[in-house]
């Protein structure tokens, strides 16, 4: 890819930018107000970037972008990416944790306040939202035209108890614990919060804006510029709401473009009220189709790949084959809308995809079908090759890892339509072979992977990644290794197609062997590189997970040793510390501050690693 071509043809709007590797995985998300202009400044002189930088910019190779109306959107939408795919270089935030919440508490006399801590029980939660100085103005709005009760008194158990608070005499509460307002008024109070807070702040903002009007003629400007600030606010909120808001909210949002012989699909996928990432589809030979056909074939054969399809999916054509809705409907186990919206939110979303599909078509048409050559294409190629009947759809590959078969594990990756999909990377710990041996233990992993599917599907448990069986399953290695595979297969009464990923004598891919046949693929056909991708991932995959392992056993054991520290003990010090050389710097003084370890541990511990320092 040419950095320098890809970025004179970015947009200049608000979005998110999304940077990847060799290997094509995200490495970075951010957001822009333009996109052009902040991609671009990653590409120049670089004397003014950190050296996280000018590692990033040192490993990007290629890279996409979602544009999106403001740039409060564009913010809203990084935070859910970065939350999903845990870029390399990007800070993680995880859980929520660091974005205030607005909570309405179920009680008789509910309280409303501001808080980062969300609990799933009764109370009703707004948010996150991402600009806190935003929700703290709308706090203030609240307080300032419902006042409702932010005290911790048990209502109305503590009515008549005590004066007012403070907050009554300042008009910041309407003191239902002194009866200043009846029990019904307040709830209705309460229930014009909840609307607000819904979204439905047209009444709000009107209210507001005659007051600002009121104290700009009494020339109350200060007061006006306030009021003014807290209408900024409710927009503000109002905006974000567009992708947050309706937890509940399911759906698929497809946008379609088509400029000629080439179409563009981009399916936007909205979980729990929040937009979660985006797939594009490209067509060629698409001169004299419809739009409706082209969607229609497009739902139909994206979702018949899919464990899951939303209760709602938004289009901007009318669907006529009335058998596509019977049989989403089977897919899904329920009733599944196809929308074409006129007004409102899902309209908006519905617009942000198709400029999206459009401005992707004209600006990356020719890379993307470039893209499907390097997956899908190079897919067909080992198809092709191996002569089979079934088209690869989903490729499951998988690898075994030990040390003299010291915590020996197993790795499977997923590659779906020629791109990984790391949700349904799976990891296994060896239990039935002791010892470094490769065979029994590719049969150990392939029986239990199988073995859940075939439980899952007994179940009806559909939503598992267990649950999709492969249409081609490779292992890391010849003869043996598939051996062992085809036997556990052949136990469990399951026939899928079993190859080997062969190495040269440089350990280096040279092809895959099936059906006892030597397939030696061309280094320089498509084939041949996703092949050899996909079992770096594989043996990658592995790798990480027996090093995750063994540090860890290290660290109990060298822990075990030392007297009078037992799995409690060891818990605590690891929880405390973090990690073991972290242990060994200690002072006395510092273990003694660990829950359960007293001064005589404190001691074992600090010369068990301060008299032997090759330990």
């Amino acid at each position: 890819m040419n950095i320098k071509m890809e970025i004179k043809k970015l947009p200049e709007k608000n979005g998110v930018y999304i940077m990847k590797n060799e290997s094509d995985q995200i490495i970075y998300i951010g957001k822009a107000k333009n996109i052009k202009k902040r991609v671009s400044s990653y590409f120049r002189n670089n004397s003014g970037h950190n050296k996280k930088t000018i590692e990033l910019v040192h490993n990007v190779k290629s890279f996409e972008y979602i544009i999106t109306d403001t740039e409060v959107e564009a913010l809203v939408l990084e935070c859910n990416l970065i939350k999903k795919h845990f870029p390399k270089y990007n800070i993680a935030l995880k859980d929520n944790k660091g974005y205030p919440y607005i909570k309405i508490t179920k009680e008789e006399y509910p309280k409303v306040f501001v808080t980062k801590n969300y609990i799933k029980n009764d109370d009703l939660y707004f948010g996150p939202y991402v600009d806190t100085y935003a929700v703290q103005n709308i706090i203030d709005i609240i307080e300032s035209l419902w006042m409702p009760r932010r005290c911790n008194k048990v209502l109305p158990r503590d009515i008549g108890k005590t004066r007012e608070c403070l907050n009554f005499h300042i008009n910041k509460c309407t003191a239902p614990c002194n009866n200043k307002i009846n029990k019904e008024n307040y709830i209705a109070n309460i229930k014009s919060i909840t609307a607000f807070l819904k979204g439905d702040n047209k009444a709000t903002i009107n209210t507001l804006e005659k007051s600002m009007k009121k104290l700009s003629s009494e020339l109350k400007f200060e007061e006006a510029i306030e009021i003014r600030n807290k209408i900024h606010s409710i927009k503000k909120i109002s905006v974000s709401q567009k992708l947050e808001k309706d937890n509940n909210n399911n759906m698929d949002v497809i946008g379609l473009a088509k400029i000629n012989n080439k179409a563009m699909v981009q399916i936007f996928h909205i979980r729990k009220g929040r937009m979660l990432g985006r797939d594009k589809i490209t067509f060629d030979n698409t001169l004299n189709l419809e739009k409706k056909y082209i969607l229609e074939n497009f739902i139909k054969q994206y979702y018949s790949d899919l464990t899951y399809v939303p209760r709602e999916i938004i289009v901007g054509e009318n669907i006529d084959d009335i058998l596509i809705l019977e049989w989403l409907h089977l897919v899904r186990g329920e009733k599944v809308n196809i929308t074409i919206p006129k007004i409102g939110e899902k309209l908006k979303l519905l617009n942000m995809a198709n400029k999206n599909a459009q401005m992707y078509l004209e600006q990356f048409g020719d890379r993307f079908l470039k893209e499907e050559r390097r997956t899908i294409g190079a897919i067909r190629e080992i198809q092709k090759t191996l002569e089979l009947a079934t088209e690869l759809k989903r490729i499951e590959a998988y690898d075994i890892s030990n040390i003299q078969g010291i915590e020996s594990v197993g790795s499977m990756i997923v590659f779906e339509n020629g791109t990984p999909k790391r949700s349904d990377y799976r990891k296994f710990k060896i239990k039935t072979v002791i010892g470094p041996d490769d065979y029994k233990s590719i049969h150990e992993v392939i029986s239990r992977r199988f073995m859940r599917y075939q439980n899952e599907k007994e179940l009806c448990k559909n939503k598992s990644s267990f649950n999709k069986l492969p249409d081609l399953l490779l292992v890391d290695g010849g003869k043996g290794q598939v051996s062992s595979a085809k036997k556990a297969l052949k136990e469990l009464n399951l026939n899928i197609e079993v190859g080997g990923m062969i190495k040269d004598d440089k350990h280096r891919t040279k092809g895959i062997i099936y059906n006892n046949k030597n397939y030696i693929l061309k280094k320089s056909s498509e084939g041949f590189k996703i092949l050899t991708r996909i079992q770096d991932e594989v043996h990658r995959f592995a790798i990480e997970y027996h090093r995750k392992l063994r540090t860890k056993t290290i660290t109990q054991s060298k822990l075990d040793e030392i007297k009078g520290v037992g799995e409690k003990r060891r818990n605590n010090l690891l929880k405390h510390f973090k990690d073991i050389e972290s242990i060994k710097m200690a002072s006395i003084d510092e273990l003694i501050k660990v829950d359960s370890i007293n001064k005589s541990i404190a001691t074992e511990i600090y010369f068990y690693f301060n008299n032997d320092l090759s330990k």
